[in-house]
């Protein structure tokens, strides 16, 4: 029997929590040692790391190097304008309590009841630092609700205008 169930997850791509999938990998309803998620793509391609957030309207030199802008049909769904936006406003709730974006989006994750583990990716060692130490904070109930109501307002950002990204006129 496997034991954890491998898919994309993020606080913008939450299909996993939308398809039903979450719900059948609830420990409440599983037996121990049952289906569990392994989640791939915390930091949405790096869109919720915030560090391409300000620079890709810039075109600064991160976002010149970041695979979004180097490859535009390469997961659409992490840089679509909706995703973006999105992005911006969870960064915003991240620096009202003091919580790098990185972290709030990785945390999040890790904090699901049905997660097993949650795949991380860094390109230096001070990303990789910054990103095992989401995992010994903890995120205030004030700042999950306002993540949450985020949700809402945002909700599936992922596919918001990509079906029309990369495709000729």
């Amino acid at each position: 029997m496997p034991i954890t169930i491998q898919n994309d997850f993020c606080l913008i791509d939450r299909r996993f929590e939308q398809d039903g999938t979450a719900e059948a990998c609830a420990p409440k309803n599983v037996p121990p040692g049952g289906v569990s998620l392994l989640a791939y793509g915390p930091l949405a391609g790096g869109t919720l790391s915030g560090k391409y957030l300000d620079e890709t309207c810039n075109k600064g030199e991160s976002a010149k190097r970041w695979r979004h802008t180097q490859f535009p049909d390469f997961q659409p769904r992490y840089h679509s304008e909706k995703s973006l936006e999105t992005a911006v406003k969870l960064k915003e709730v991240g620096e009202k309590y003091n919580i790098p974006p990185a972290q709030l989006a990785l945390r999040w994750c890790a904090d699901r009841e049905y997660m097993g583990a949650v795949i991380i990716g860094a390109t230096t060692m001070e990303q990789l630092k910054e990103n095992v130490e989401a995992f010994d904070r903890e995120i205030p109930e004030e700042c999950l609700d306002e993540v949450e109501k985020l949700h809402l307002e945002f909700e599936r950002p992922y596919f918001s205008k990509v079906a029309r990204m990369g495709r000729a006129s």
